[in-house]
Formats: C-alpha cells, sequence, structure tokens
C-alpha cells in the first residue's frame, strides 16, 4: 500500500472506534520507539515473563525479542492485562541455540548488543551511551546471561544496588533500566519516534486488533478500494 492508501484505511477504520480510544492511540503513538528493544534469554517463570510485556508496553518499547532455548516462554493473562495485544513479541525458537543468530541479526539491525550483568564491568544504567540503537539483554535469574550472549555484547551495564542482595529479580530490572532510557531518550536530541510511515502500519494494527473480525473489514475495505 501507499502512504495515502494507508492514511484512508486508517482513518476508515478510525470511524469504527469511539473518539476516546482513537485518542490514546495517537497519543500513545508519539512515544513508541524502536530505538530500544528488549532481549529476554529462556526466562522461565511466568510471573516476570509477562511483568516484562507489560513494562515495555508502559515505557512505549515495541519490540520484545524472546529467545527459547531451553525454556519456553510464558505468558500469565493476569499480569499482562492485555499488554500483549499492543507489543511485538518476536520468538526465538527454531534452533537448539538460538541466541547467536538473534543477536547477530540484532546487530544487523543496527542495534548495539548491551547486556544486563551485576558483575561485569561496564556501564551503569545512567551512563550507558544512546546514539545508538540499544537491544538490552536479560537473562536467568538463577544463572543470568549465557556465554554466548555475553561474549557477543557490545557493552555491558549494570544498576546501582547499594545493599546485601546481589541482584534484582528480572522484572523488576527491567522496569529500572526502562524508566532510566526512557527518560533520558525523551530529554535528548536522540531520533528516537517511530518514522510517519512505521506510525501508520502500527495504528492500522492496532486499530485492526480492536474490532471484531478486524482482518475481515480490513480486506474488505482494501478490496472495495481496488475495485474502484
Amino acid at each position: 500500500m501507499t502512504i495515502e492508501q494507508k492514511k484512508e484505511l486508517l482513518e476508515f477504520l478510525y470511524k469504527c472506534k469511539t473518539d476516546n480510544k482513537v485518542e490514546a492511540f495517537e497519543k500513545v503513538i508519539n512515544y513508541r520507539t524502536r530505538h530500544l528493544t528488549v532481549v529476554l534469554e529462556d526466562i522461565y517463570q511466568s510471573h516476570n515473563a509477562s511483568a516484562v510485556v507489560r513494562t515495555c508496553d508502559i515505557y512505549g518499547v515495541q519490540d520484545l525479542h524472546i529467545i527459547e532455548n531451553v525454556n519456553k516462554y510464558t505468558i500469565n493473562p493476569k499480569v499482562v492485562m492485555g499488554s500483549a495485544k499492543w507489543v511485538d513479541m518476536h520468538r526465538h525458537n527454531k534452533r537448539g541455540s538460538n541466541t547467536v543468530e538473534t543477536l547477530q541479526e540484532l546487530k544487523e539491525q543496527g542495534y548495539r548488543i548491551v547486556a544486563t550483568s551485576p558483575h561485569s564491568q561496564g556501564y551503569s544504567i545512567h551512563d550507558l551511551p544512546l546514539d545508538q540503537k540499544i537491544a538490552l539483554c536479560f537473562g536467568t535469574e538463577l544463572t543470568g546471561l549465557s556465554e554466548d550472549a555475553l561474549a557477543l555484547a557490545d557493552d555491558y551495564v549494570t544498576i546501582p544496588m547499594y545493599g546485601f542482595t546481589e541482584s534484582f529479580n528480572i522484572s523488576v530490572s527491567a522496569a529500572i533500566c526502562l524508566s532510566h532510557l526512557t527518560k533520558r531518550l525523551h530529554d535528548s536530541e536522540v531520533n528516537w519516534q517511530l518514522s510517519d510511515e512505521h506510525k501508520l502500519d502500527l495504528l492500522i494494527e492496532w486499530s485492526v486488533k480492536c474490532l471484531n473480525k478486524g482482518e475481515v473489514v480490513k480486506k474488505e475495505f482494501l478490496k472495495n478500494q481496488l475495485q474502484k
């Protein structure tokens, strides 16, 4: 579709929704970003896995990459509270070890791989450079990120801690990191927002998801447009 066709489709889909929903979409889309993405490696606790999806939505992170080498990623609907509808979840589980391929793909897309680890020497979350796109990687609470993930990391980041406990749980770590990074991005001159066309694509996707038989409605509209 051309941009003009996408605009016409979105206008049509908006007519099927309430003004409040349209207003919410138009507000939220301006805070969506792909400058940051989150990578979860073998997270097995459903509660924590679900909380990270919710956190990504809250802080405007559109893409969540899920590496399933050993542990299957499961979601608890009571925790995500519908947030999975708004976040694009990319599951990487085709091979026995998916970490290397996933991180290499992200590098090719221009992401700097940043491993979170309480033990590695690296940047504080307060000082991590934001000029390049960042793929923020989290491992399991018990063992952390795999050797493959750590070896492929371009940088390491830590959260300052001042107590006896060695680390936060994964969902808390993700929330703290994204809170700091998104605030710094919003205050920076970095071009972190989606392009106008990507915003259109996402608004169409969200609108379709919100409609009863949304895909059917979309196909019928496009079919009618072609017949004109």
